[in-house]
């Protein structure tokens, strides 16, 4: 947590979450136009994605991981499926429990969408002044904290006691 001069740690205004949030989205939306995924979902990209960066996994883990319930993932998986993108089979370990990992043309697919996406910030960052592209790289840290932050279950408060007489 940063601080200023007089030692009190710097926070978001609630305008300022929200302009990062916004921009943030904005940034995700457009990258997705630009992006061909092939007639993917947004959805669809994601598990891919995930598969290719962390496979094989369990179902389970996957479903955890990408914050889906069982049903809908089977429901993307089946699609990834039969568009030969990612393949399902028994665990050598446990026969009981499936695990899911990409296919060749599903490891094509993802690493030619990452290149194509890099390719597009790199042409939209050489675009920017000097300045921007500093403070950019000064916050990649923080956003990358952010990012994982927002993987995990959100803390829960903890409970208020309960008031006597009532």
């Amino acid at each position: 947590m940063q601080k200023v001069a007089d030692e009190r740690p710097v926070r978001f205004a609630g305008a300022d979450v929200d302009r990062l949030r916004i921009a943030l989205g904005r940034i995700a939306r457009q990258v997705d136009r630009q992006v061909s995924g092939d007639g993917m979902t947004r959805t669809q990209l994601s598990v891919l994605a995930t598969i290719a960066r962390l496979g094989p996994l369990g179902l389970g883990e996957l479903a955890d991981i990408e914050g889906l319930n069982p049903t809908m993932l089977s429901r993307v998986l089946g699609k990834l499926e039969a568009s030969g993108l990612v393949s399902r089979a028994t665990s050598e370990a446990d026969r009981r429990a499936v695990r899911v990992q990409t296919t060749a043309a599903g490891r094509a697919l993802q690493q030619r969408l990452r290149r194509q996406r890099s390719q597009l910030f790199a042409a939209r960052l050489a675009g920017l002044p000097d300045e921007q592209v500093a403070n950019l790289l000064t916050a990649l840290p923080a956003l990358e904290t952010l990012a994982e932050h927002l993987t995990r279950p959100a803390p829960q408060p903890a409970p208020q006691p309960a008031r006597a007489g009532r």
